[in-house]
């Protein structure tokens, strides 16, 4: 092929009216589809906005406006390839293969995406509870999208992820504002039980952070193999759980010492035979 039959098919290709119509097609649909693109970005970053002043939870949100914007942006391209006239039945077929391969490749990414919406909105725990979870206990710090960040009392972070945690169990040890302590003292068998009730009961009874109603529960709870044990119950506010359970533990060994009541521990009587003896 000449130059001359080459420059003669591109004025034929040029001066075609069905190139025109494409390529007017084309200049409609890019200008539509920047339109669109700024009208989405404007009323998705417009909801986020709204939604965070209503103190919805920002990441959430976030999340879901950049889904929206990235659908929208999709099916509006995929409109626009359309109108231009080329066949979208490919690119149809070829995004619903890759939203499959997608689906599968982030499958436990999705579970804990569903698992924090989950969290947020049935709201099993909130932000400074302290919980119990997956073999972990400690003080919520942060309810993120994908995982709940959680401080131990040792200091560790742990970040556990939402949808196990949204299926699994949870104890919630601070969502009431009160606690019951529980507590065992032992006594030797020779030693006045009613004596000892007695002094747990006083120790319980004076302490300041002991709710008195309900009032101190102390009662004989076994016959141990060698001690009588103790059950005593308090109540007391959350945040005083540990302060109670530290100061009644020493109150009552240091009233069993002074007052000559026995606090048994494990003996071994060793018994030595001397076979050799004549």
């Amino acid at each position: 092929m000449t130059w001359e039959q080459i420059w003669t098919s591109i004025k034929t290709w040029i001066t075609s009216p069905e190139v025109w119509t494409t390529v007017a097609r084309v200049i409609i649909g890019l200008i539509v589809l920047f339109i669109s693109f700024k009208v989405i970005n404007l009323i998705t970053r417009r909801i986020e906005k709204r939604a965070t002043k209503r103190k919805a939870d920002k990441t959430i949100m976030k999340t879901l406006m950049y889904l929206l914007r990235l659908v929208l942006k999709i099916l509006i391209a995929i409109c626009m390839v359309a109108f231009v006239g080329i066949d979208v039945s490919g690119i149809t077929a070829l995004v619903t293969s890759l939203g499959v391969c997608v689906g599968l490749a982030v499958n436990g990414a999705l579970s804990n995406l569903a698992g924090g919406v989950l969290i947020i909105l049935t709201r099993p725990f909130r932000v400074d509870d302290y919980i119990e979870a997956q073999g972990y206990e400690g003080t919520v710090e942060e309810i993120r999208i994908t995982a709940t960040k959680i401080i131990t009392p040792d200091n560790k972070v742990v970040y556990i992820p939402n949808g196990a945690l949204s299926s699994g169990s949870i104890t919630n040890y601070t969502e009431k504002d009160l606690r019951r302590v529980d507590l065992v003292f032992s006594i030797g068998y020779a030693d006045d039980y009613d004596k000892a009730r007695q002094i747990i009961l006083d120790i319980c009874n004076e302490h300041e952070l002991i709710i008195k109603d309900p009032a101190p529960f102390v009662r004989m709870a076994e016959h141990g193999a060698s001690s009588i044990n103790i059950k005593t119950r308090v109540w007391t506010k959350k945040e005083d759980y540990w302060t109670v359970n530290f100061d009644v533990t020493e109150a009552v060994k240091k009233a069993f010492d002074a007052n000559g009541v026995e606090i048994p521990f494990n003996q071994l009587d060793v018994h030595i035979k001397n076979d050799n003896a004549k």
